[in-house]
């Protein structure tokens, strides 16, 4: 099982590259396609991430039952392909409707994550599940490490090179998970595919009913939709406040993805051993609603580089939250649960992505009555915070 492991991981990390490899170049690429300023790129920017994120909200459940009932392996494998031609689709594209049927194509495909969780609860033990899902995470910052530094050197080479680098890193995954991708699903887990159920209002009802486990979903959504404030507005805000070039939002997203696989990968285990899952959720937060605070008021970029290792402390969130909620979850839910959070996810995206871009656009107007492009992070905080108190009165039980 060590091969197929590793091969989950570089997955993981090859789909993370893909996401990076681009970001870096967005802001570029929507105004050569459609014109307009920066403000308008940024609007256009949260369209496409909002469109992206809707297919997911839409897919991530049927996906994430096909798993459970049709295996990881064959779900994983088609993602990666279609995934693959996706980005061809991108780095061929002359018009921002053609971006955004790659986007809503890209949406339904992009379930690597999920069903690459979904593996790691399969063969994982319940004490093991926080560390396994934090070496998912640090394979994820990993991607994040390579893939915008990379991302920043291709723009050289014109706004399409990513999308073409992107294209081949999927087309490699797909390679390698034919070799040595196994099933993991069972005889005596698996579940029958149904269609009312991989419906995403009805699998999360199904997964919400679990004792305990409605408040954590709850606290996953607005914790998602606050912390894709960096995605969303980072590429934008940083060019705007700092005046930073693609090249250095590169290699900002890398400085804080090795922060983000060092906390996964390397600090998820003796914090959730030492302190406990949700000890360390607190901590998280509490990590993340600084950081949030000293991000909306900066206007150095030099101390905005020196703040990205704490912002990445919060990274343990992720992992000891989908920890409490799988322990909580049935065997035979596993593929629904990643669904659902998967949709959660996505839900966030499409809401964070419109919300904090259309609050940046609004206070960096030439004609706004209070100059602020730090803005969308106060809004976070508020989320963050909302997400903090919630979290104290969960109780989950264990499956």
């Amino acid at each position: 099982m060590r091969l197929p492991f590793v091969f989950v991981l570089l997955t993981v990390m090859i789909d993370a590259m893909g996401i990076g490899l681009v970001m870096p170049i967005m802001p570029q690429l929507i105004v050569e396609v459609q014109g307009g300023t920066l403000a308008d790129a940024a609007l256009w920017g949260g369209v496409l991430s909002t469109a992206f994120a809707a297919m997911q909200f839409v897919f991530g459940p049927i996906l994430g039952n096909l798993s459970d009932a049709y295996g990881r392996r064959r779900v994983l494998l088609v993602s990666l392909f279609v995934m693959a031609l996706d980005y061809v689709v991108m780095a061929i594209a002359g018009s921002i409707w053609l971006l955004l049927i790659g986007r809503l194509v890209g949406g339904i495909t992009a379930a690597t994550h999920a069903t690459a969780a979904a593996f790691m609860a399969d063969v994982s033990k319940p004490e093991d599940k926080a560390a396994n899902f934090g070496l998912l995470g640090a394979a994820f910052g990993m991607g994040f490490v390579l893939g915008p530094v990379i991302g920043g050197l291709l723009a050289e080479y014109g706004t399409r090179a990513p999308f073409w680098a992107a294209a081949a890193l999927s087309a490699l995954s797909f390679g390698l998970g034919l070799m040595v991708m196994p099933e993991t699903v069972t005889d005596k887990t698996r579940r029958a595919f149904c269609l009312r159920r991989a419906n995403p209002v009805n699998a999360l009802r199904a997964i919400a009913a679990l004792p305990g486990v409605r408040p954590l979903l709850w606290v996953y959504f607005l914790y998602s939709v606050s912390i894709y404030v960096y995605p969303a507005i980072w590429s934008y805000f940083t060019t705007e406040r700092f005046g930073w070039s693609p090249q250095m939002i590169g290699l900002s997203l890398g400085v804080y993805g090795i922060g983000m696989a060092a906390v996964q990968g390397g600090l998820i285990r003796p914090a959730t051993r030492h302190l406990g899952e949700r000890m360390t959720i607190i901590c998280g937060m509490g990590f993340e609603v600084i950081s949030f605070a000293l991000l909306a008021f900066l206007t150095n970029g030099t101390i905005a580089l020196m703040l990205i290792p704490i912002t990445a402390l919060g990274a343990v969130i992720t992992p000891a939250l989908q920890a409490l909620t799988s322990r909580a979850t049935p065997d035979s839910q596993q593929g629904e649960l990643q669904g659902v959070l998967t949709s959660l996810h996505a839900l966030s995206m499409v809401i964070s992505p419109l919300l904090m871009t259309s609050v940046f656009a609004w206070f960096i107007r030439p004609d706004t009555s209070l100059y602020l492009p730090g803005a969308p992070f106060l809004l976070a905080l508020v989320l963050m915070a909302a997400g903090f108190l919630l979290f104290l009165r969960a109780r989950p039980a264990v499956a």
